[in-house]
């Protein structure tokens, strides 16, 4: 009979700071493993503390309340398989993102991340110290090598691990979604296994913690990089993954391998959990937004009725004198086919109180950008106090075309806890809408068909703040405004890569000030949905003072 390892991995989806919940759920997964035989459990990079918890993990009574529970969970799990938990760990002065494996009651051996990632949204570079290039642990008469995250993106630690003995690698992750890089961590991966001649198993977390979603997809390799187990991405999930050994080393055998879907099924689905972690993560049980049958605002209705229910959202239609009656038709029908609640306050009253307000010092002035925006803000008052008066956290609708050149009003329909499109351009709105509509997944708490009305997706965009107004007043159409943002924001292009492009210098400048003159906007925005490299946030930090213009 051939010798076995089993490997109890738990992708399971942490909450930053919560210690005590982190480790109940590490338990819970020993205990699974330790019912079915398993030889070693293993969580997730930094899975006592949550992750990504930033310079939380600096603050000494933090990083010793975590290390004192990895201690207490050791000793808890003293009578059956070995367990691996990612947890800070506190050596003298210094601080390391560290993988303990937890063995007869106490923590047997600790693993330290050598190489700390210091781009896009990690900056482990200012918060922990680099550990030492190290060797493999034991586990039996077993030897196992753990890359953490980064450290298996480059070829140095794997390969000190396979010189130092390692039979086969388990890679603890914390590594966050963004569009296509599954195939990137994939690549990666592979050429680990083809360098040291090693299986490989990736470990990765699931759910959202702010603006980032662990999408998981957990996966194992064999040498050679033939795919040998695929776990589901996004699901939480304990899962029983088996190596045999034979005369070549040890092998992992043939496992289930789950279906991974398009990029427009994934970022969807991004959204809705960065909603529904934030939600249960905070506290806040519901929801509402402003309805302003537009296609951002109906598209946020759906992911938020997807993520929480739709007897949790509520739709809120704030009509002024310049409200069309197709918007009213469609804000309404939007909501019904979405069974949210559907709220009907004008805000003309209130507007003509402001307006009068203001009139003696406004007199002799001509009208403009300041009355279109008093409407914005009218409304934003109006739903924060809605928000506040029933404890429903208000979603902000703006799409990543207004958000980049800042075609939104600050404390008006920018107002909100948090913006679940943020990083997704205007085309891609209109698309997402049409998938939502022709697709109905088990993961969503909706209703299916055509949630969101054909006008709304066909209508000219317009922010109906005066007569007869349309989006493209102000901005070029948005298939030239998101192909020139791809290359101004996407890629840290020049004017002169736009021209290049085909597209009018003149026009390609004006785009290029409107995002500058905008970062004191998103700088005071709510967090929203990371999908790109580039999502605004961390992945792209500007100053906000800023006179520097692409000369080119």
């Amino acid at each position: 009979m051939a010798e076995t390892f089993r490997i109890t991995l738990g992708q399971l989806n942490p909450t930053v700071g919560d210690i005590e919940g982190n480790a109940a759920k590490a338990r819970a997964a020993w205990e699974a493993g330790r019912d079915a035989g398993a030889d070693l459990v293993a969580l997730p990079e930094m899975f006592i503390t949550g992750y990504n918890a930033q310079d939380l993990v600096r603050k000494p009574a933090f990083f010793t309340a975590a290390m004192q529970a990895v201690e207490g969970l050791a000793a808890a799990c003293a009578d059956g398989p070995a367990l691996a938990i990612g947890c800070p760990w506190a050596e003298g002065t210094e601080l390391f993102n560290a993988y303990l494996i937890c063995k007869g009651g106490k923590i047997a051996s600790r693993v330290l991340k050598h190489h700390l990632p210091n781009e896009t949204v990690f900056d482990e570079v200012r918060i922990f110290d680099a550990g030492p290039l190290g060797g493999p642990y034991s586990v039996g008469n077993t030897r196992v090598g753990s890359p953490i995250c980064e450290d298996a993106w480059h070829g140095d630690v794997a390969e000190t691990l396979e010189e130092t003995g390692a039979e086969f690698l388990l890679v603890p992750n914390g590594s966050p979604y963004y569009r296509d890089k599954f195939e990137t961590r994939l690549n990666h991966m592979v050429a680990r296994v083809v360098e040291t001649g090693l299986p490989l198993i990736y470990l990765n977390m699931v759910g959202g913690q702010d603006d980032q979603v662990f999408d998981g997809g957990s996966f194992a390799l064999n040498p050679g990089g033939q795919l040998a187990v695929q776990l589901p991405v996004f699901d939480e999930i304990v899962a029983h993954v088996d190596l045999e050994r034979g005369p070549e080393g040890w092998r992992v055998v043939d496992g289930p391998k789950a279906h991974r879907a398009d990029e427009w099924e994934q970022d969807y689905r991004v959204m809705v959990t960065s909603v529904r972690d934030y939600c249960a993560k905070t506290g806040f049980k519901k929801v509402l937004l402003g309805m302003s049958g537009g296609v951002d605002s109906a598209l946020v209705a759906t992911i938020a009725a997807d993520a929480l229910g739709p007897d949790n959202v509520r739709c809120v239609m704030l009509p002024s004198e310049y409200t069309s009656p197709h918007s009213l038709e469609d804000a309404e029908a939007c909501a019904k086919a979405l069974g949210c609640r559907y709220d009907y306050v004008p805000i003309t009253q209130t507007r003509a109180a402001v307006t009068d307000t203001l009139a003696p010092l406004f007199e002799g002035l001509d009208e403009g950008l300041t009355e279109e925006n008093v409407q914005s803000r009218i409304r934003g008052l109006l739903l924060m106090a809605l928000s506040n008066k029933f404890g429903e956290m208000l979603l902000t609708t703006g799409n990543k075309s207004e958000v980049a050149v800042g075609y939104a009003t600050i404390y008006g329909d920018m107002a909100g806890g948090y913006n679940p499109i943020k990083d997704l351009y205007k085309t891609r709105v209109f698309e997402t809408c049409r998938w939502r509509n022709a697709n109905l997944r088990d993961w969503m708490m909706g209703h299916g068909g055509e949630v969101i009305p054909y006008r709304i997706i066909t209508k000219p965009p317009s922010a109906e703040l005066r007569d007869d107004q349309k989006d493209s007043d102000s901005l070029p159409d948005y298939p030239e405004l998101d192909a020139l943002l791809e290359i101004l924001v996407d890629q840290d292009g020049s004017i002169a890569d736009c021209v290049a492009a085909g597209f009018d210098r003149d026009v390609a400048r004006k785009i290029e000030k409107l995002i500058y003159l905008s970062e004191y906007k998103r700088f005071q925005s709510a967090p929203g949905a990371r999908l790109t490299k580039r999502a605004f946030w961390l992945d792209r930090r500007y100053p906000i003072v800023n006179r520097w213009r692409d000369p080119s």
